[in-house]
């Protein structure tokens, strides 16, 4: 080793030193080179108002460490990083500043609001790419994008007028979903669904020919006075008489007809409902079908319209409690119940979303959705895991056409002119200068801008230079993967396989690889409403240093799976950094008179070949682990190999072969010295920033070990015997030490063993008895054939056919273990029969909570496993 690593890893010295090495010179950027297969993966661009929070962590650790790992398989790749201008987020965010000196949006006006966002933009909105540099994300930052950057912005229009065209664009009335708080529009899945606990309220709708009444339920009673009919399933025999009648709706006086419609759910309340065409999703479609007027009397603000007579200018919720009072002054309220039903909120405010006919673009979705549909059936694109394909097909076969405008000033302007004087409709890239229809100059531009997931739906070839057909689009597109949070499966993921497939005739990436959420250490999804649940990575990060953050989240993940998140995980990370970096320290110490160029070809000990066996396999598995994105399982593989067979196996057993000096001491050099080296390229994917300063320092060829070539497996090291026999000694080692551990033997105390084994064991066991002395601190040895003899005074086991036995003679104080050994055993029929009363008490199994019955069984069930084995440790030493 050229230089000795310090005594403590201090990754904040280290992390920032080797990141803009390795931007220096220029290891992130990727150039179109035909004649290397290209990998691409395009980042899911994180909101420019944005901080890192875990999910965007364990996202992006994911991608970097594909990224790495093709990088230094030869493959041509290319990370392609960028931000989103998050229409609604960064609205907001200006618009709280503004608040701050008395200002609105409207007494700044559009141009001079804008002015003010892009400045905002400027200063604030760099934070997230630079939490991601901290993190280690090896990103081609030389080609970072911005979703409302020039070519993005080109290629929005573009999209939207081949769409408009095509008529897969279109204007229309619509009943949308509709954010009072953040006003503006909202997509199905911009709606968040909670069970929620309501009421139920039973209404008495008079009927018309003044005989009875016919009475309907709601969670709703305000926008009753918006009704325009009561609606009945066909076959419901209970009101097959009234279907055709009028009822009169109640405060409003006014007649509305009785409908018969299929949609109607007898089981629901009395089976007869209210229709209110206006203002729920299921009543305009009914309203269609049997060509009933819209009244609406909630307006956008939330309030009562003057549709609601005398509620007019009332808040909502004012007006349900009016109209329920109302209602029980004349007589018309049946009754109420409690009912629990999925309430809609806005998924960005939180506010309770008003369903509300509206003039809004469309685009079109079935015939989109179809060839979207079919690439994942016929597997073109896959999913991994596979179950979430079923989720997207699902999602697809029941899409409805998707709102794409938003009534904010913030984003992709809808590029459509209205004339002034014919009211002619233009859809154009650039200000018309006439109208075509009537001659006019007079233009307005539509108010309204895009859906934010409408120009992030286009990322993967908006990115590469489309609509110009570039060398970039040809060599990267379609891109290799996209690894994406389950929950943005219908916000991002269908829009871009529908958008690529229309737009680039081919799709957009081959694989999605699908991660789950970082939950808290409880299991639940980390809220603001709970900030001590929330963990912050740059808090984690500026304390452990970014490795130990990426390896833990790396080795949580499981294929699709939700993770926990707990420090007590971050904690055995940095033991483990710690673990390597003395590992390399060690190196250090006995690399003094190593010569890289003076390597031993033969002679190498039963350890030698072992570990160089399971190199060898390690590294196959890793690499196709990481080939079939189970990157969590690589991880933890390489987590277990390092820790457990490397550093607590063969250094240990490297010791005594440096100490013997000569060609042993040359070969062992070598070995640790291949193996270490070969460990830091396996792990820097996951771990970056400890590889290379490490590597660094051992001996190598090349400016860093990100351009390392990955390695591959060499079968000639393949052994299957070495492991076996190795296998043997770990195992009588581990037998001797546990023993030892419940004997209660001091751990630096010499102790005497007896082993006797078959012939081929027994010629191991004496070809490696000093391996066994020094691993299992043995003062004497003796390795005897399987027959002789058994001592009589001595704790045994048995393992692969070994017995193994440490005789008790000077072992332990065998009067004071008899006493101990009675005490303990004494203790636990006491515990075990306090559990035993306990659980057999009807009382306590009645009232107790089924977990903690659990937790007591559990409890009982331990304290007999220990019982037994004390009982039998105690009739040992009574043999004795």
């Amino acid at each position: 080793m050229y230089r000795q690593l310090p005594k403590v890893y201090e990754p904040q010295k280290v992390e920032t030193k080797w990141y803009d090495y390795w931007l220096e010179k220029g290891f992130f950027h990727a150039e179109v080179e035909k004649e290397r297969k290209p990998f691409c993966i395009v980042i899911p661009p994180p909101n420019v108002t944005g901080k890192l929070h875990l999910g965007h962590a364990l996202n992006n650790t994911l991608q970097d460490i594909l990224t790495r790992y093709h990088r230094m398989k030869g493959d041509n790749a290319l990370w392609l990083p960028g931000t989103d201008h998050a229409g609604i987020a960064t609205q907001v965010r200006v618009e709280e500043e503004l608040a701050k000196e008395g200002l609105s949006r409207h007494e700044l006006g559009r141009e001079e609001f804008l002015k003010r966002v892009w400045a905002w933009k400027e200063e604030y909105g760099g934070t997230i790419i630079r939490q991601l540099k901290r993190l280690g994300a090896s990103c081609d930052w030389d080609r970072e994008r911005f979703t409302m950057d020039e070519g993005c912005s080109r290629a929005v229009k573009e999209v939207f007028l081949r769409l408009y065209r095509k008529g897969l664009i279109y204007r229309g009335s619509y009943l949308v979903n509709w954010c009072p708080q953040c006003a503006t529009t909202l997509s199905d899945i911009e709606v968040e669904h909670e069970e929620s606990e309501g009421r139920l309220w039973h209404i008495r709708y008079p009927l018309a020919s003044g005989d009875g009444y016919i009475q309907v339920a709601t969670t709703r009673p305000e926008t009753m006075l918006g009704d325009t009919a009561v609606a009945v399933h066909p076959g419901d025999d209970r009101y097959r008489g009234l279907v055709g009648k009028k009822a009169i709706l109640p405060l409003m006086n006014r007649e509305i007809p009785i409908v018969a419609d299929p949609m109607v759910d007898r089981e629901f309340g009395t089976g007869a409902v209210k229709i209110t065409p206006a203002h729920d999703l299921n009543d305009f479609e009914l309203g269609l079908r049997h060509n009933l007027p819209q009244v609406t009397v909630i307006g956008f603000d939330a309030r009562m319209t003057v549709e609601a007579g005398k509620y007019t200018g009332l808040d909502r919720y004012e007006a349900r409690k009016k109209v329920l009072a109302d209602l029980a002054a004349e007589g018309l309220l049946a009754g109420e119940e409690v009912h629990h039903h999925a309430l809609g909120t806005c998924y960005r405010c939180d506010t309770v979303v008003e369903p509300l006919i509206s003039k809004q673009w469309f685009v079109r979705m079935k015939p989109l959705a179809e060839p979207a549909a079919r690439v994942v059936r016929e597997g073109k694109i896959r999913f991994v895991p596979e179950r979430f394909a079923k989720v997207y097909l699902n999602w697809l076969e029941n899409i409805r056409d998707w709102c794409i405008s938003r009534q904010l000033w913030w984003g992709h302007r809808v590029p459509v002119w209205y004339c002034l004087d014919c009211g002619t409709e233009i859809a154009a890239a650039e200000t018309p200068e006439i109208c075509p229809d009537c001659g006019s100059n007079r233009m307005e531009q539509d108010p309204d801008v895009l859906d934010t997931w409408f120009s992030s739906a286009l990322w993967p070839f908006s990115t590469l230079g489309w609509p110009e057909n570039t060398p970039e689009l040809e060599h990267f597109y379609p891109t290799s993967v996209l690894v994406t949070a389950r929950d943005i499966i219908f916000f991002w993921v269908a829009r871009m396989v529908f958008m690529g497939l229309e737009f680039m005739e081919e799709i957009p990436f081959a694989d999605v690889l699908m991660h789950g959420l970082v939950l808290d250490k409880d299991g639940k999804k980390m809220s603001k409403s709970r900030p001590e649940t929330i963990v912050d990575p740059q808090d984690v990060i500026d304390e452990y240093g970014a490795d130990i953050l990426r390896f833990t989240l790396a080795t949580g993940t499981a294929l699709g799976q939700d993770q926990r998140f707990q420090m007590e995980r971050v904690e055995g990370v940095r033991n483990f950094a710690n673990k390597i970096w003395n590992a390399a320290r060690f190196l250090g110490m006995n690399l003094d008179d190593y010569d890289e160029t003076k390597g031993e070809e033969d002679g190498f000990s039963l350890p030698d070949q072992y570990i160089l066996s399971r190199l060898q396999r390690v590294t196959a598995e890793t690499g196709e682990m990481i080939d079939r994105y189970d990157l969590g399982g690589a991880a933890n593989l390489l987590y277990d190999f390092i820790w457990n067979e490397y550093c607590d196996w063969y250094i240990e057993m490297a010791k005594p072969q440096l100490k013997a000096g000569g060609a042993e001491r040359r070969r062992t050099q070598q070995v640790l010295v291949k193996v270490f080296r070969q460990i830091m390229v396996l792990l820097h994917p996951y771990m970056p920033f400890i590889t290379e300063e490490i590597w660094q320092v051992l001996p190598h060829e090349g400016e860093s070990i990100m351009v390392v070539p990955w390695p591959e497996p060499d079968e000639k090291l393949l052994n299957p015997e070495a492991e076996e026999k190795m296998g043997l000694l770990m195992e009588v080692t581990r037998a001797i030490r546990n023993l030892r551990a419940e004997s209660r033997v001091e751990p630096g105390r010499k102790v005497e063993a007896i082993l006797l084994a078959g012939p081929g064991e027994k010629k191991v066991l004496e070809e490696n008895r000093l391996y066994l002395e020094v691993l299992a601190g043995l003062g004497q040895l003796a390795i005897l054939p399987e027959g002789s003899a058994k001592p009589e005074q001595a704790v045994t086991a048995v393992v692969s056919g070994v017995e193994v036995y440490l005789p008790l003679a000077g072992l332990v104080d065998l009067e004071k273990e008899k006493e101990r050994l009675e005490k303990e055993l004494a203790e636990l029929e006491e515990e075990k029969e306090r559990l035993g009363k306990k659980l057999s008490n009807t009382q306590f199994l009645a009232k107790a909570p089924e977990a903690v019955v659990a937790k007591e069984k559990q409890k009982l069930a331990a304290v007999a496993e220990k019982y037994g084995k004390v009982s039998d440790r105690l009739r040992a030493l009574l043999r004795a």
